[in-house]
């Protein structure tokens, strides 16, 4: 995916983190209440500095119950314009890290990452001439923040339009920074809010993010072409389905639409086919060779056990962070072979057809899978 993650996922991991290069302890130097249950969570830089792209994210990790917890959070913060590495996260209902944050994380906190990760991002240019049209909604916002400050700063050219959806006004995530990145960027960002639940006075759109809708604000949006504008989203999955239809009714190519998942998705999943199988696989144990960080690992993996558990249960340090197929931490790419994935969602159709999988939703189906991560 050209522009493709931020993904989390409320689900416990095993294994004790091992020290090693891919790992920092970040100490925590501000923690901001954004609105009443989202915080930004604000890091300072350790002496070498850790690079990122815009739209990427971190995977913080911490013991909870007892229980190493992993999981991904969009950085808000721009590698161009911020001297400091940020990300927010917000309260969900039976959330485990979501909830444990807020309640333990304080400034001088001391907390574990995994280096950045993730392909929701993109390549900026001072000569590039774009228009960006960013769909999000509530948390979706965070990686979005960061690539509109990125352009709006590395690309003087170009401009971005944000169609931002939230509950209510008290739940708007940075509402008073983009207002100011408006004033500052005075025609070059437009930020067009819409809320589920408007106050009387409200002189913005109200209520869902749906067909109609969605066809009135793009009508305001200014048209800079198909090939110069790329159309990004990410929020509930309702949010984007409605987002994505337009938009191929609309008969925008596929290669201009780029979405981040934060969640596995159930909406038409029934639909969904199962891989051919070649003659000679089946539901039984494969040896699996990945090569990672220089080294190569030999190891069999069981039928209905992925090729990440097995990995991890063999002491192999391999990189993960959602479990889910969605945040493609564990994206490696099949030399040989055939894997079968239980979700594809992390993954674009071009992704595919190149051959990369997901080793946390992945099986072996023949003896000869080969995957190369990094």
């Amino acid at each position: 995916m050209a522009f493709g993650f931020f993904k989390k996922s409320d689900k416990t991991e095993k294994k004790e983190t091992p020290a090693g290069p891919h790992y920092h302890n970040l100490v925590v130097k501000q923690v901001v209440q954004e609105t009443k249950d989202a915080i930004s969570i604000v890091f300072e830089q350790p002496a070498t500095k850790i690079s990122y792209k815009a739209g990427q994210f971190l995977t913080l990790i911490a013991t909870v119950g007892g229980k190493e917890v992993r999981r991904a959070y969009s950085l808000n913060s721009s590698p161009i314009t911020d001297s400091d590495l940020s990300v927010t996260v917000k309260r969900v209902d039976g959330g485990l890290m979501s909830n444990w944050l807020p309640d333990n994380v304080k400034a001088g906190s001391t907390v574990k990452v995994m280096e950045p990760m993730g392909h929701f991002t993109t390549e900026f240019n001072k000569t590039n001439k774009r228009h960006l049209v960013l769909f999000a909604g509530g948390s979706g916002i965070t990686p979005m923040m960061s690539i509109i400050k990125t352009t709006l700063v590395e690309e003087p050219e170009s401009i971005c339009s944000l169609v931002y959806a939230n509950r209510d006004i008290d739940s708007i995530i940075f509402k008073n920074a983009f207002d100011q990145l408006q004033t500052k960027y005075e025609g070059r960002l437009h930020v067009i809010h819409v809320l589920d639940n408007a106050p009387i006075n409200w002189q913005g759109h109200s209520g869902l993010l749906n067909h109609d809708m969605l066809t009135k604000i793009l009508e305001r949006i200014p048209d800079w072409g198909s090939d110069s504008t790329t159309y990004l989203m990410c929020g509930p999955e309702g949010m984007m389905k409605n987002v994505q239809t337009l938009l191929e009714a609309r008969k925008i190519s596929t290669d201009k639409i780029f979405k981040e998942s934060f969640v596995q998705g159930t909406i038409d999943k029934e639909t969904k086919k199962e891989p051919a199988v070649v003659s000679g696989t089946g539901p039984r144990a494969h040896e699996v060779t990945v090569r990672y960080d220089g080294q190569e690992y030999k190891f069999v993996v069981e039928p209905k056990r992925t090729i990440l558990e097995t990995a991890l249960d063999n002491g192999i340090d391999l990189p993960y962070s959602c479990q889910s197929g969605l945040c493609t931490a564990c994206r490696g790419k099949a030399l040989s072979g055939q894997v079968k994935l239980d979700e594809e969602e992390g993954l674009s159709q071009s992704e595919r057809a190149e051959g990369y999988v997901l080793t946390c939703v992945g099986h072996p189906m023949t003896d000869d899978v080969v995957i190369e991560i990094g």
